[in-house]
């Protein structure tokens, strides 16, 4: 008994969901899309579909993450003791795991439209690629936000059987976010992925990394005030991005001397934001 629970234990830990700021992280934009293209009365059924998809989705990303970074998470100080480097994990079992939480997701994703199947597709694929883009592109964050973001467009198949230029549009606001957010997490990261030749925009922007942050912040409120102006949202949705922007300066306080502990704190923080933007969402709604 003791040995499967040790088992489980390291399974949950390779999934992080003893770590849930990812999924809320990943949940808040697909809420935002899916009060939007529900006209703020989205299909509970679809809302439970996409909220299940998303832990499952962001539990097997994690699992390629770790696998994908096996030889280099030993390395770095906050990794070294993830299930992969320490070897509780060994790499078939992580590829098993992954492969099994993409298919409970891919049958959720069954029970909607075929554009949300096809579009399934593509999140997939993003989410398997992604750990990998950290070898070669410079800017990987860019890359997750995309990832993160996927279930925008998602979301708007789902419920309208298209997706209008709004939906690309906050896709566009979500990457800002993880460029800001994940761009803080790399900060903590920044000498270790020095040493082992990893990629981030913690590295690429260098001494100009607090002021891109910021100026990541600013494009994603600006564009979704553009897309509540579009929409025609009542006052609670731009309260909720004004909400947003002094959490964001909050975040400056955090990141400017650029202590690692600090930076990590206003990367954990991100969840309050996209809180105040959801809640200002619904608000909006119900005035």
């Amino acid at each position: 008994m003791k040995k499967w629970m040790a088992r489980f234990d390291a399974y949950e830990r390779l999934m992080r969901l003893d770590k849930p700021i990812g999924i809320l992280l990943l949940l808040w934009p697909t809420l935002w899309a899916l009060w939007i293209s529900g006209n703020g009365h989205p299909n509970k059924w679809v809302i439970w579909i996409f909220t299940l998809g998303t832990v499952l989705m962001r539990s097997a990303g994690c699992v390629m993450n770790d696998y994908a970074d096996r030889n280099f998470d030993a390395h770095v100080e906050r990794t070294r003791q993830r299930p992969l480097a320490t070897g509780e994990v060994s790499g078939k079992e992580a590829l098993a795991l992954a492969a099994a939480l993409s298919l409970l997701a891919f049958c959720l994703v069954l029970f909607l439209n075929a554009l949300t199947i096809w579009l399934s597709l593509a999140a997939l694929f993003l989410a398997i690629s992604y750990p990998f883009t950290k070898r070669f592109v410079s800017i990987p964050q860019a890359y997750l936000g995309i990832a993160f973001g996927f279930g925008i467009p998602m979301a708007f198949a789902a419920q309208t059987g298209e997706v209008p230029p709004l939906a690309w549009a906050m896709l566009a606001a979500n990457i800002f976010w993880s460029l800001a957010y994940d761009t803080e997490y790399a900060m903590v990261d920044r000498d270790d992925d020095i040493k082992i030749g990893i990629r981030s925009t913690a590295r690429l922007f260098g001494r100009f990394d607090v002021a891109a942050i910021m100026a990541c912040y600013v494009f994603m409120l600006a564009i979704l005030g553009y897309v509540g102006w579009q929409l025609h949202l009542a006052w609670p949705w731009f309260a909720g991005l004004a909400v947003a922007a002094l959490i964001a300066l909050y975040h400056y306080t955090l990141i400017r001397n650029r202590d690692r502990a600090r930076c990590f704190k206003a990367f954990m923080h991100n969840n309050w934001l996209g809180a105040a933007i959801f809640a200002g969402l619904v608000g909006g709604y119900w005035v």
